[in-house]
């Protein structure tokens, strides 16, 4: 599994312009998710003199602790998944304020796909599950593949008609790549729940995956959560 931020929300030279013509501090040292996340929480409450002394670091903070979380969703971040399973995928998609492109199925060849292991199974004891999940797979993309090639080439089908009707043999364990793009707000509602003890355990890993990078491009925003973050719940 890997999850690869490709783009996330930058300012523009009219917000240092904004930020001037209010009289705001100096930010602009600061990573650009926390600059719109304050100046949008300040515009709210025409707050710009900043009367409690806070750093950006401690606005974003207290913004959290009032449960003020809806300025978090000025900035996006854009992600790249790839060695994902379908089932990741379906669970994931449950987040309906996320955006998704997904590998289409249909225009692309799937009969060597690879396939994931989910990881509760990738250390266990009783080997026989795992061949037995191994045979099953390998069963479906030759399946897979026999279909597509009867459709075509006794049928006439086109490629893309058969293998769209092929793929629905394919297991859930079938690999994919995603992009997705989420607004910081919405990032933080998907880590709450899928790092949450009772998620799938490859959501839970992908949970884990997602805070440690936008921790690194947003810290303040995820001040609050951990790499053990237990969560709120299941969606």
């Amino acid at each position: 599994m890997k999850a690869t931020i490709i783009a996330h929300t930058v300012v523009t030279p009219g917000f240092f312009e904004a930020v001037r013509a209010e009289g705001l501090r100096t930010l602009a040292s600061l990573p650009d998710a926390h600059l719109l996340t304050e100046f949008a929480g300040r515009e709210c409450y025409q707050s710009w003199t900043n009367p409690a002394g806070r750093t950006n670091h401690g606005y974003i903070g207290h913004l959290i602790d009032q449960g003020h979380e809806s300025v978090f969703e000025h900035a996006t971040v854009t992600f790249r998944l790839t060695s994902v399973s379908r089932s990741l995928l379906t669970e994931l998609t449950r987040h309906r304020h996320l955006s998704f492109s997904v590998q289409s199925q249909r225009y692309v060849d799937e009969s060597e796909a690879f396939v994931i292991v989910p990881p509760d199974l990738r250390d266990i004891e009783d080997r026989e599950v795992l061949v037995i999940l191994n045979d099953a797979a390998r069963g479906a993309l030759d399946s897979y593949e026999t279909i597509v090639d009867r459709l075509t080439v006794e049928h006439g089908w086109t490629r893309k008609k058969a293998r769209s009707a092929a793929r629905a043999v394919l297991p859930n364990m079938t690999e994919t790549r995603i992009v997705v793009t989420g607004n910081h707000r919405s990032w933080r509602e998907v880590i709450r729940k899928r790092a949450a003890p009772g998620a799938d355990r490859e959501i839970r890993d992908l949970a884990g995956m997602l805070l440690r990078e936008l921790r690194a491009i947003a810290p303040a925003l995820y001040q609050d959560m951990t790499d053990n973050d237990n969560g709120g719940g299941n969606a």
